[in-house]
Parts: C-alpha cells; sequence; structure tokens
C-alpha cells in the first residue's frame, strides 16, 4: 500500500531521460498536479520528526530546554499543595457539620443512643412525650449547648418552632369489623401547624396542654417539628482563616404512615454556610495575603502551562493540514489523531479546571460566597488530571510505555465486553429485588440491590447475604440459594476471567510487538525514512525555516495547489 506521505516523492530518486521528463511535465500540465520538491519534503519529515520527539531528543536536535516538562512538574507540586490546604479546611467544615447532627439528635432526641439505627417509639404517649421534650430543648438551647449555637433571628425577631401534622382529609378505620373509609389521596391530607416561640415559657398541664397541639391518630401521616439553629465554626481560626457562620435548619419527623404501631423517628439536618456579616481576626491580614499570592501564583503557572499546550495543538493542526493539503490526499484518522496529542487536550482540562477552581478559591477565602462543594469538583478533578499527564512523560520510556500502549489497545475490547456484563447483571438487580425485595433488607431498593451485587462480585458481603434471609418461605428460600450461587459462579469465575484474560492477551500482544515490532502506521513509515538523529545539527538549520514553512502552509491552506496554467512551450523542448 502506498502511504499518502510518500505520493510521488520516490520519483525524485532516480535519473530521468530528457524525453520522460518532458513528457512528464506535459502530463502535469495538462492534468493540472505539482510534483513536491524533495528538499522541501525532507524538510518536513524532519520536521514531523521533531514534533514527535520527547524532550531529551529535542534538547539534542536543538538545545531546546523542556520547559513543559518542568513547567508540569511545578504545576503539580504546586497544585497538590493547594489542594492539600483547601481539602483540610473543608474537612474542618464537613467535621463541623457531621458533630453538630450528632449534637442535635442527642439534644432533641429522648434517650437516644449513638448506636441506634433505627430510633422508633410505640405509644401515643410517647409521641407527646417526645413532643414535649424537643420543645423545652430548644427553648432551653442556649444554655444547654456548649458551643456556639443561638437562636436564627431576622429584623430583630427570633424565627419561631413549628409543629405540623400531616393526616387524611377523611378516615374511618375499625379493624375489628374489618372495615374501613379512607380517603388515599395525599394531595388531599391536610396539614396543621403551630408555632410557638423560643422564648416563651410553656404553661403546665400535660405535654398535649402545654403546647394545645391535639394529634388524630387514626388518621395521621406525619408529625414535623422545624427549628432553625446558628452557629460559627471557630475552629477555623487555629489554621489563621476567617470562620464560616452556619444555619441549620432541623426537622424532627414522626412518621406513621405504615399505621403499624411503629412510629419512626428521624432527624434531618440541612446546612445552608452562610457569609459572616461583621467579622475581625487580630493578626490573619498577613496569612490571607499569602494564601492570596500563593492562588495567584497557581494561576500565573496555569496560564503559561495552557499557552505552551495550545500552541502545541496548533502547530499539530497545522502540520497535519499541511500534509493533508500539499499532498492533495485525505490523511487516516489514527495519524490525524497523532498530531493532536490527547495529553496536551488533557492538560490543557486540568489547567482550565485549576484556574477556575483558584479563582473560587479566592473568593470564598474572602467571604465572598461560600460554594465549597463546587470548588472541591474543581481543584480535586484538576489535580487528578495533573499527576496524569505526568504518566505521558515516562510514556518515553519503552518499559513504562506499556500501561498506556495496553489501555489504549484493550479501550475498544472493554467497552463492548462491558456492555455484555452490564446487561447480566442489571438483570439480576431486577430479579433481586422483585422476589428477595421483601425477604432480605439487602434487597429492599433497587440501589440496595446494586450494592450487594457489587460486593458480592469483590468477595464482601458473601455469608450476610446468605444467612440473613428469613427461612419462612421454603420456595424463596430455595430460589434464593440458586440466585446467589448463579451469580457469583458467573461474575465471579467466569466474566472477571475473561475480562482478566481480555487485558492479559491485550498486554502480551502490546509486549511482543516492542520485542519484535508491530504494525507500523503510515506516518511512522513516512518518518522512518529520515535517517537523521537528533544531534546531527541537521535540525538546527532546519530551525531557520521553521516560519517559512509556517508561512508556506498558511498560504497553501488559502490557495491550495490544485491547477496551475500551462506555459507556453519552446521551439527547443518540442
Amino acid at each position: 500500500r502506498v502511504s499518502p506521505f510518500q505520493n510521488n516523492v520516490n520519483a525524485h530518486t532516480t535519473y530521468t531521460s530528457p524525453n520522460v521528463t518532458r513528457n512528464s511535465m506535459t502530463d502535469q500540465r495538462r492534468t493540472g498536479t505539482q510534483t513536491p520538491d524533495p528538499r522541501k519534503v525532507d524538510h518536513l519529515r524532519r520536521r514531523l520528526k521533531y514534533f514527535f520527539m520527547n524532550p531529551y531528543e529535542k534538547f539534542h536536535a536543538r538545545g531546546q530546554k523542556p520547559w513543559k516538562l518542568m513547567l508540569q512538574i511545578l504545576k503539580i507540586a504546586i497544585t497538590t499543595f493547594q489542594l492539600v490546604s483547601f481539602g483540610l479546611t473543608n474537612e474542618m467544615m464537613v467535621t463541623f457539620k457531621e458533630e453538630n447532627l450528632v449534637f442535635f439528635k442527642h439534644l432533641f432526641l429522648k434517650e437516644y443512643r449513638s448506636h441506634e439505627k433505627n430510633y422508633s417509639i410505640f405509644t401515643s404517649t410517647d409521641v407527646y412525650d417526645h413532643i414535649h421534650f424537643i420543645i423545652e430543648r430548644y427553648a432551653d438551647l442556649q444554655n444547654l449547648t456548649p458551643g456556639s449555637h443561638a437562636y436564627e433571628r431576622k429584623d430583630g425577631v427570633y424565627t419561631p418552632l413549628f409543629l405540623c401534622q400531616e393526616f387524611y382529609r377523611s378516615a374511618s378505620v375499625t379493624p375489628g369489623n374489618d372495615t374501613f373509609s379512607i380517603d388515599p389521596h395525599l394531595a388531599a391530607a391536610l396539614t396543621e401547624c403551630l408555632s410557638i416561640s423560643p422564648l416563651t415559657p410553656l404553661a403546665g398541664g400535660g405535654p398535649a396542654g402545654a403546647v394545645n397541639f391535639t394529634l388524630h391518630f387514626e388518621r395521621l401521616l406525619t408529625v414535623k417539628v422545624h427549628m432553625k439553629v446558628k452557629a460559627i465554626n471557630l475552629q477555623r481560626i487555629h489554621r489563621n482563616e476567617l470562620p464560616d457562620c452556619y444555619g441549620f435548619s432541623i426537622m424532627v419527623m414522626f412518621d406513621n404512615r405504615a399505621q403499624s404501631g411503629k412510629i419512626k423517628v428521624f432527624l434531618e439536618n440541612h446546612v445552608e454556610i452562610n457569609v459572616c456579616k461583621e467579622w475581625r481576626v487580630n493578626g490573619s491580614d498577613s496569612h490571607l495575603l499569602l494564601i492570596l499570592l500563593f492562588d495567584l501564583v497557581t494561576i500565573l503557572v496555569c496560564l503559561m502551562s495552557l499557552s505552551l499546550c495550545v500552541r502545541s495543538v496548533i502547530v499539530g493542526v497545522q502540520l497535519q493540514l499541511f500534509v493533508q493539503i500539499y499532498y492533495g490526499k485525505a490523511v487516516p484518522l489514527a495519524d490525524r489523531i497523532e498530531f493532536v496529542k490527547g495529553w496536551c487536550i488533557l492538560i490543557i482540562i486540568c489547567d482550565l479546571l485549576t484556574i477556575a477552581g483558584s479563582v473560587l478559591k479566592i473568593v470564598i477565602q474572602n467571604k465572598e460566597l461560600t460554594n465549597y462543594g463546587i470548588c472541591s469538583i474543581l481543584l480535586g478533578t484538576a489535580t487528578m488530571f495533573a499527576w496524569i499527564g505526568v504518566i505521558r512523560f515516562l510514556g518515553f520510556f519503552l518499559k513504562y510505555n506499556i500501561l498506556i500502549l495496553t489501555l489504549k489497545a484493550a479501550f475498544s475490547d472493554v467497552v463492548r465486553f462491558s456492555l455484555c456484563a452490564i446487561i447480566i447483571y442489571l438483570s439480576y438487580c431486577f430479579c433481586g429485588w422483585i422476589v428477595l425485595g421483601p425477604h432480605h433488607e439487602y434487597f429492599h431498593s433497587f440501589y440496595k440491590v446494586a450494592d450487594c451485587l457489587f460486593s458480592l462480585i469483590n468477595g464482601d458481603e458473601v455469608y450476610s447475604s446468605f444467612s440473613k434471609l428469613r427461612q419462612r418461605n421454603y420456595l424463596v428460600w430455595l430460589f434464593s440459594r440458586l440466585y446467589i450461587y448463579t451469580f457469583i459462579f458467573i461474575y465471579a469465575y467466569m466474566i472477571l476471567s475473561l475480562f482478566i484474560a481480555l487485558i492479559t492477551d491485550t498486554y502480551e500482544t502490546i509486549k511482543q510487538h516492542q520485542q519484535d515490532g508491530g504494525p507500523v502506521s503510515d506516518l511512522q513509515t513516512f518518518l522512518a525514512e529520515c535517517k537523521d538523529l537528533p544531534a546531527s545539527g541537521r535540525y538546527n538549520m532546519d530551525e531557520e525555516q521553521s516560519s517559512c514553512l509556517s508561512c508556506m502552509c498558511w498560504d497553501i491552506m488559502l490557495c491550495p495547489p490544485r491547477k496551475f496554467p500551462t506555459p507556453p512551450l519552446k521551439k527547443d523542448m518540442l
């Protein structure tokens, strides 16, 4: 097969007679084609070979220092330090939220124990007692809390506690006679609420009389208690950072929708991080200025890395278009991908994410925004891409490059194989959810089934999945055994083994190609004709002509050499 990079090149390597030359010139005028100049072809081949050299070879070829390599190493160190610094701050924020959740459970849930997973009550008297307990604790919050908690206040007025019950609009249930009449639509349910100011003393007369709130247990769905508490995370002062102000929206829900006699109690906590209105921390200005300066240096380094990678991508696209237009043939897709280096695209994305995350981090540290989640995603993803980008430089060495080549060669086969495996996996998920859901806690929902089966693939939760099934129905028990046996056999012994064999076979193929030589592309064949070594000095001569090549590239792109006017022939030529 003739490579598009070799079109009409070999015609200049052999001697041709004047008659043949005259006939070929006449044919070129008739067809409107142009024969490439051998010197330009050699220059282009060396230019392409230099473009695909590693930093070590480029240094020997033209003395070009590996600025991109050094800049990437510096960027990894800076972004990693930035991520660790922000991660410690984020960790304190998460710890503060979790500790407050535990504090609220112990404060508002009567006789709560930390090891309890399902907190429930069973009598109507307990419901009233727990509601009254919550109201008393909320009214005496500032005297009970050992932390910096206080009531929310808007326009000088404290936000009250809201006690709401949701019940069916109409319900008549008589279990003794096996009769009932009920409106099951939740849209028709009624909601009755009572607001209680935190500074209002409670009157005596029992739990129900204290709040003057009667529960309709016959048609009761839920009872919800809403509270709002404010707090400040003063722990960040120890790291010379400005604290954040937190707003906790607490809801205690008594769930009676099952009407089974067991009322489940849940405490949910929705957290809002707000910018403190007035703050002052002595001696923190210099430290904040250093953090700001470090973030600005990170942005500057990323901008330099971004400019170098964008320039490399532009040069690759220019060379690709030049080869394609100059020779008049389409370059294969596999060769075109080689011009646009994938690691450059990865580094460009990494730089953009780092710049965006650093700007958002500066805004957060100045207490203008509190989007910790978005900033964590940007900085975390950018640091991950930065570390992955280092593999490109290790890929210049033959032994370290085998991982990238194996992943690249096996990607398409792995995707097709995984698609078939996912279909089987989903079929087992749906089957286990509908059959074993009523009998096993690991199969109550589709998401729990997916997590349980994934754990079974990795060898976890095998014994508990077998032992926790209720043996009340022999048919279901027998089905569960067949279900788990076949799933483990198919996935643990067959699919995983085939998946490993697929990767191993690709690895052995790549390893064999590195030893004996594998198939080469048209681009590699074209570059192999250039025998000039990096230290030969030929590439320093081409450096002066690089600008001319770029100008010629754009001229050809604007005016491609398709047809040329036929000059008049002289008599001596005839």
